[in-house]
C-alpha cells in the first residue's frame, strides 16, 4: 500500500518472537526470489512433501544444505529424487545473522545458519499448527515472506490450541522466533491469492525459513 491508515511498525508478538515489516527491499526481494527459482529446478528441486500418515502437504518444499523429511533431516532427498541437498550459501547465512541482530538484537545471535526450507504456497495452500523441533539447538528460527499475503498464526509452546496470535505477512516482512518462543506452534491458516506486489513478478507465496542444525 501507498498510504496505511495504521502504519506497521517492529512488534515484538511473543517473548523472543518478533514482527518486522518491510525488512527485505524490492531489490532484495527480486534477488531472493531469483535464487529460489534457481533452488526449485531439478535435481534436489522443489517436491511435494508425504507424511508417515499417507497425507500430503499442499505447500510444495525444497531444502538447502540438510534436506528435511517427516521428521527427520538427511544429506540426500530421500524422500524424492535421492539426490545430494543443495548447498547452502554463505549469504543466506549472513542474511540469517542480520535478521537475528535487527530482531532480538546482537546477543541473540549464535552458531551460523545452515538449513533453509523453501515452502512454495499457491492459493490454496496452507499450513497446519506444528513445531520446528527437529533441529539439535535452540537458535532463533528466521522466516522471510515473499510474494502473496498470507495469514501466519503464532501459538504457544505447549499446544496447537488457543493462545494464538494471528499476524498478517506480507511481500518483504521478516519474522523471528527464539528463547522462550523457540518451540511455539505455528502455521498457516490462509494465503491471500494475488496480493504479491506485481513488480515481483510472483503468482503465489515464498516462504524462506532458516535454521541452525546444531548437527
Amino acid at each position: 500500500m501507498d498510504a496505511e491508515l495504521f502504519p506497521r511498525s517492529r512488534t515484538e508478538i511473543a517473548r523472543g518472537a518478533v514482527h518486522l515489516p518491510d525488512w527485505l527491499d524490492a531489490e532484495q526481494q527480486r534477488r531472493l526470489l531469483e535464487a529460489c527459482r534457481e533452488w526449485a529446478r531439478p535435481p534436489a528441486g522443489l517436491r511435494t512433501v508425504r507424511t508417515p500418515g499417507g497425507g500430503t502437504m499442499t505447500a510444495r518444499q525444497v531444502c538447502l544444505g540438510w534436506h528435511w523429511y517427516p521428521y527427520a533431516y538427511a544429506r540426500t532427498v530421500v524422500d524424492g529424487d535421492g539426490a545430494p541437498v543443495k548447498s547452502f550459501p554463505r549469504w543466506l547465512g549472513d542474511l540469517g545473522r542480520n535478521a537475528v541482530v535487527d530482531t532480538l538484537g546482537p546477543d541473540a545471535a549464535t552458531a551460523p545458519y545452515d538449513i533453509a526450507l523453501i515452502n512454495f504456497y499457491d492459493g490454496d495452500a496452507r499450513m497446519g499448527m506444528h513445531r520446528d523441533s527437529d533441529e539439535q539447538t535452540d537458535a532463533p528460527v528466521v522466516s522471510l515472506s515473499l510474494g502473496d499475503t498470507c495469514l501466519f498464526r503464532f501459538g504457544n509452546t505447549e499446544s496447537r490450541t488457543r493462545p494464538h496470535t494471528d499476524v498478517e505477512l506480507r511481500s518483504g516482512d521478516l519474522f523471528v522466533f527464539g528463547g522462550p518462543s523457540r518451540l511455539a506452534y505455528h502455521g498457516v491458516p490462509r494465503v491471500h491469492a494475488g496480493t504479491a506486489p506485481p513488480e515481483l513478478g510472483l503468482t503465489g507465496r515464498l516462504n524462506v525459513t532458516l535454521r541452525v542444525s546444531g548437527f
